[in-house]
């Protein structure tokens, strides 16, 4: 996965025109910058427990998502951020695949799935900040009012912090992601020092750690999902020094890193905490606390951690908020969504109505499903399911788009290629496609321990898909309808 870098030249296809297009923004981020916002964006920590929770085989389950989707994955967003470099990133490149339909929804998936993810990930924020501070309200019967209230707070943070100007704003995302690596080595360390002295939670052994279907598709979808988001720092582009340089080498430096440190983590988690143990929402501090104990050194390292992991999770939303709003913004100007979600500060150049309306949708779908969910694990993976079902969808264009556009569009100068020629870049096309799909399909039908079948749990999530599906379609075909009028 090497890259070679050459000037664009003049004869490489414009962006996608649009009218009333801003100035040129100022390019804010450089290699370090690209590479933390990357791994801020994909290294997660809210999803651990739960793909520890696949049990041993986990780590075969790894190995292979690694070979067959993490590496295929990043060598093909590779190719298509050096050749178009245009802000806005999937946008782009699906509109210039198949078309200004297409790009719309797409890009309407990739921004709503943030709002509707965001939930999630601050029930777990507020479970831990439970167990750590307020440990009466920690109980999902008698708490839940408090840290859904608390959930609606954070999402207006992210708010506040996507209204910055991105060389302030990128510094949250900085801390988080070096904050991620330290956390994630803790487990990983912590795990194996742990089995050495109090012996190991779980056997490790090769034979156990081949993977199988069975009990792991409930959370095998998990995997994939942790492994997305290669193509974010591309909705950047025009913020990037460099971005036929940098983007190539920010997603195999990154790559190499989550790989190692997911594999390590997980290791770490089995190591320490018995699976029977490893709860969705409180996983993550049971694990510290099993690692350095409740008293002494060993305790404020617990509470360290903890507070850490909850400024990590609040930075994956600032991070993903970024790229998402942003490429909502570039559809806007150019007719596919809202002409609202282009409005930008105009000081500061940041998306701030595209900010807003997610943070309406986010505290719209915590009132709602905390409504119905009786349980916390049961109301976090509901969202989360819900969420990650949207945030696929786009992903099913997108790998395609790489293929179609080589064809499409042969006599580009692309600084990255993806090696094999077109056969292979077809052949892994269709296979990342092939897990996204998958992945989909999973993520749709749930399976988890509590209540598989209950109405409780699949009523939201089916009731959260299909209205933002069908929101989708109506502003689709309006902002279809407006562009034809325009252009009478």
């Amino acid at each position: 996965m090497t890259t070679e870098t050459v000037n664009r030249p003049t004869s490489t296809p414009a962006a996608p025109a649009r009218e009333g297009a801003p100035p040129e923004r100022a390019r804010v981020l450089g290699m370090r910058d690209a590479t933390l916002f990357t791994l801020s964006a994909i290294l997660v920590v809210d999803t651990l427990t739960a793909s520890a929770a696949i049990g041993v085989q986990t780590i075969g389950w790894w190995i292979l998502a690694i070979v067959f989707f993490l590496i295929p994955s990043a060598v093909i967003t590779a190719e298509l951020g050096t050749t178009y470099p245009d802000q806005g990133g999937i946008y782009s490149w699906v509109k210039r695949a198949y078309g200004e339909r297409w790009a719309s929804r797409t890009t309407y998936w990739y921004y709503v799935n943030v709002a509707l993810w965001m939930p999630s990930v601050f029930l777990l924020f507020t479970g831990i900040f439970c167990q750590l501070f307020v440990s009466d309200w920690a109980d999902w019967g008698k708490g839940k009012w408090f840290q859904v209230a608390m959930g609606i707070a954070l999402t207006w943070l992210v708010v506040a912090v996507g209204a910055m100007k991105l060389d302030l704003g990128k510094w949250v995302n900085n801390a988080g992601a070096a904050l991620k690596t330290l956390i994630i080595l803790a487990l990983g360390i912590g795990g194996v020092v742990a089995a050495t002295t109090d012996g190991a939670a779980n056997s490790i052994t090769v034979a156990n750690a081949i993977p199988s279907v069975g009990d792991a598709k409930t959370y095998l979808p998990v995997i994939i999902f942790m492994m997305l988001g290669f193509e974010l720092i591309s909705s950047l582009s025009e913020e990037i020094r460099k971005p036929e340089k940098i983007i190539p080498r920010t997603l195999f430096t990154s790559g190499g890193i989550l790989a190692f440190l997911y594999v390590f983590a997980t290791i770490g988690i089995l190591l320490a905490l018995p699976l029977k143990d490893l709860g969705l929402v409180e996983g993550l501090v049971d694990t510290f606390k099993q690692i350095f104990g409740t008293t002494g050194v060993g305790n404020v390292l617990v509470y360290v951690l903890g507070i850490a992991a909850m400024y990590t999770f609040f930075t994956n939303m600032t991070t993903w908020s970024m790229g998402a709003n942003r490429s909502a913004q570039e559809a806007a100007l150019s007719g596919e969504l809202p002409a609202v979600l282009g409005r930008e500060h105009p000081v500061r150049r940041t998306p701030v109505v595209a900010y807003v309306v997610s943070g309406i949708i986010a505290t719209a779908v915590l009132l709602f499903a905390a409504l119905f969910v009786k349980s916390q694990d049961d109301l976090f993976y509901a969202i989360f399911s819900a969420s990650a079902v949207v945030f696929l969808m786009p992903y099913l264009l997108l790998f395609p788009a790489a293929w179609t556009l080589r064809r499409k569009d042969p006599d580009t100068e692309r600084p990255y290629r993806v090696p094999g020629g077109t056969l292979v870049l077809g052949l892994l096309s269709a296979l990342t496609t092939v897990i996204i799909f998958a992945t989909f399909v999973l993520f749709l039908w749930p399976e988890i321990p509590s209540a598989p079948a209950a109405w409780s749990f699949t009523g939201p999530l089916l009731a959260i898909v299909g209205v933002t599906l069908v929101v989708g379609e109506i502003i689709v075909a309006r902002q279809m309808r407006r562009m034809r009028d325009t252009r009478r």
